[in-house]
């Protein structure tokens, strides 16, 4: 019984087919009928997770995505997210829902991982962190790699939010064949492998996507000739950004205790 996630993938779709998004999903068959699995996607916009689901749904079956738990902190979408069953992480302790993450691959669920862990300003494919594949590994489940197209377009980091507006923006997600774990594999090596599905996919899926021009070059990574930022000044914005927020939180963190020491005195 799903009572909050299927009315959810109800929800999604209609505010899908009122936005216009036409949505093509490639490769649904590479997905298992039963059994855990890891599905590793590239990280683009703020509803990855939302089209990435899609092509489980074809073939009958749910993913449970691993987000950040600010997510769930959040009073509209917390509910939602701990009713379908998806996993918060807290990044400065990952550790329990690393747990969850192997215990629910165990009892045969699919789990769904983003490698590159933030939001691709380039949107070029990140460095990925380790995770997904030691994870599939202990868990003895295989890695589907995965990729989205297109969804940088609805809503991404730096860009207005064009959520609920009928632009007609296609989607395209593909899932590849499943590529296995073994318990004496190396993690790295297997990531590496993983990466280079996903890169050589991702650039199959933007190859055949419709050309981009004018204010939409934006969305364009610039090795394909659009204004995205390279990757090394994405890096150079994601470094500012993690800077900011650790300002941000001392600041947060004096002011308390400047309260604290003057309710005292």
């Amino acid at each position: 019984m799903e009572p909050v996630y299927r009315p959810v993938i109800a929800a999604a779709r209609g505010l899908f087919a009122f936005q216009g998004n036409d949505i093509t999903r490639i490769g649904a068959d590479n997905i298992p009928a039963t059994g855990g699995a890891v599905m590793a996607l590239n990280h683009i916009g703020y509803l990855d997770f939302a089209y990435g689901g899609f092509p489980a749904v074809d073939v009958h079956r749910l993913v449970r995505f691993m987000a950040k738990k600010e997510v769930f902190d959040h009073k509209v979408t917390g509910p939602l997210m701990r009713g379908m069953k998806h996993i918060p992480v807290d990044r400065a302790a990952g550790a329990s829902a690393y747990r969850e993450a192997v215990r629910a691959l165990r009892n045969g669920e699919l789990i769904g991982v983003f490698p590159e862990a933030t939001i691709s300003r380039s949107f070029e494919l990140k460095d990925f962190k380790l995770g997904a594949v030691r994870m599939a590994q202990e868990a003895g489940v295989p890695i589907l790699p995965m990729v989205v197209w297109g969804t940088q377009r609805v809503w991404t980091k730096d860009h207005p939010k064009s959520v609920g507006k009928r632009r007609h923006v296609p989607i395209t997600v593909r899932v590849g064949p499943a590529i296995p774990v073994p318990a004496d594999a190396d993690t790295a090596a297997v990531t590496a492998q993983v990466k280079s599905a996903m890169a050589e996919m991702l650039h199959e899926v933007q190859q055949s996507y419709p050309t981009l021009t004018g204010d939409d070059l934006v969305y364009l990574p610039a090795r394909l000739g659009g204004a995205a930022p390279t990757p090394e000044r994405a890096r150079e914005l994601d470094s500012q950004e993690a800077a900011d927020k650790i300002a941000k939180r001392r600041a947060k963190a004096a002011k308390a205790a400047a309260k604290a020491a003057k309710s005292k005195s």
